[in-house]
């Protein structure tokens, strides 16, 4: 076993045991904090169910009502001279609104085309390349209160824009097409 391997295997448990350990070293009660802690996070995961059904929904209506189609096919002749794949952007459009809906495109993505072919690995490269703008925005920014989010919103999607760049370049550059 490497050390890299018995690193990773210890960490988290070495990280909880030195909590545990400064909180008492502090006299801080370290049990009722943690029950403390527990019950906020409970709560605002309650708090957080209306947005994410309605964030659920929009990604329902979006897809159901072939706007995605519409947007691939109205793209595609730009995609072609740019040698970019169109099969990669329902991922690029889902992939900031919701994280479990692309990583299901990607993994339907490396079935049909396999993990190691151009495809596969754009998409792996761009799952973790970019983010799920729309859900942070809605259930973190949901959950504080925060009403106004124009120029985060801006910013997450310029960076999530600069993240599926970054990956066709990094993936064209790396493995070629």
């Amino acid at each position: 076993m490497n050390w890299i391997t018995v690193i990773s295997i210890w960490f988290i448990p070495f990280l909880i045991a030195f909590v545990l350990m400064y909180g008492t070293y502090k006299q801080v009660p370290t049990y009722e904090t943690f029950v403390e802690g527990a019950k906020e996070g409970f709560g605002m995961a309650v708090s957080i169910i209306p947005y994410l059904v309605g964030m659920l929904v929009a990604i329902s209506v979006f897809r159901a009502s072939g706007a995605m189609d519409f947007i691939i096919e109205l793209l595609k002749p730009m995609l072609q001279v740019l040698g970019i794949p169109s099969e990669i952007i329902p991922l690029a459009l889902i992939r900031p609104i919701s994280g479990t809906g692309a990583l299901g495109m990607t993994s339907d993505l490396i079935a049909t085309y396999g993990p190691d072919s151009f495809i596969g690995r754009l998409a792996s490269t761009m799952q973790g390349s970019t983010d799920t703008t729309f859900y942070v925005l809605t259930v973190y920014f949901g959950a504080v209160g925060i009403r106004k989010m124009g120029d985060a919103l801006k910013v997450g999607l310029l960076a999530d824009l600069v993240g599926i760049i970054a990956a066709i370049i990094v993936v064209s550059y790396v493995f070629g097409r």
